[in-house]
């Protein structure tokens, strides 16, 4: 009989992949155990490559500070969507945990600068997670928010880099701000979450979608119906570890071991052989990063 460790604990490794992929999201700095320890538990089943992701400048100087220790490791930095109204205007807990005090556009302005920063050096293949959230973000967060999100297209521009988008609740003017601003060369919607009507607008421009574990959930099938119209050329697969973690095991916790699963899901979806999803994941990855 399986404990109510074995229940909620971390979920068994998938059978390896026959053609080796990247994670293109992940949250390492937010999970357990060592990075060696995930990376090498993610090169196991054929997970060789991951892209930690920053959402403030703490958690983005730390992505690039173990890209640089590294070589499976590439790192994205940026502030967030819900980072810069908490710089701005005051926060009871942020991102670690300790209360932020307002900070006005000044306090935004600096972080950015250290964002810019940080996107300058090569182990940094991209600016993001930036974009724009509407779930927990009040109205008198937007401002801040698509500020933000301008500043950082303009950074990914000038520094040459991928532009990684978090995009919930605010699809309209997510793609609205990119057209208005010029969007950079490489761009990378991660976590998808529009439908199959935005898909065919992001493969109109060229964006690459990222989709992760929740395209695998009962609930998502208007996930799955972008998934079937995205080309593949420009489809790429995270975890957003250790959030979103596949089916049957929703609800534990994720990491980048655990893509097979979300692939093998994925290529069902297409009507793709798992091998040729994998080889084409893992082109359309280097190509968006640039590596």
């Amino acid at each position: 009989m399986s404990s109510k460790k074995d229940a909620s604990g971390p979920p068994p490794p998938p059978r390896p992949l026959g053609v080796a992929v990247a994670d293109s999201h992940t949250h390492l700095d937010m999970q357990e155990g060592s990075v060696e320890e995930a990376l090498a538990k993610a090169a196991s089943v054929g997970v060789t490559t991951v892209v930690q992701v920053g959402c403030d400048v703490p958690g983005s100087r730390w992505a690039a500070e173990t890209a640089a220790a590294h070589d499976a490791v590439w790192a994205a930095v940026a502030l967030h969507p819900n980072e810069a109204p908490r710089l701005v205007h005051g926060d009871p807990d942020g991102w670690s945990g300790q209360r932020r005090a307002p900070g006005g556009r000044a306090a935004l302005d600096e972080a950015l600068e250290q964002i810019d920063a940080l996107a300058a050096l090569p182990q940094v293949r991209a600016v993001g997670e930036t974009g724009l959230d509407y779930f927990r973000t009040g109205p008198e967060g937007v401002e801040e928010q698509q500020y933000s999100f301008r500043r950082h297209i303009g950074i990914a521009k000038e520094r040459g880099k991928a532009l990684v988008i978090h995009d919930r609740d605010a699809h309209e003017d997510v793609l609205r701000v990119l057209d208005e601003e010029g969007a950079p060369a490489r761009v990378v919607f991660h976590c998808y979450s529009g439908d199959a009507a935005m898909a065919k607008t992001c493969a109109d421009k060229g964006y690459y979608m990222s989709f992760a574990g929740n395209v695998t959930f009962k609930n998502a099938q208007p996930l799955r119906d972008a998934l079937a119209v995205a080309p593949p050329e420009l489809i790429l697969v995270e975890t957003d570890a250790p959030f979103l973690t596949p089916a049957p095991y929703r609800g534990r916790p994720n990491a980048p071991y655990l893509v097979p699963y979300t692939l093998r899901a994925m290529a069902q979806v297409k009507g793709m052989d798992e091998d040729e999803l994998a080889a084409a994941v893992a082109a359309n990855t280097a190509r968006a990063f640039d590596y």
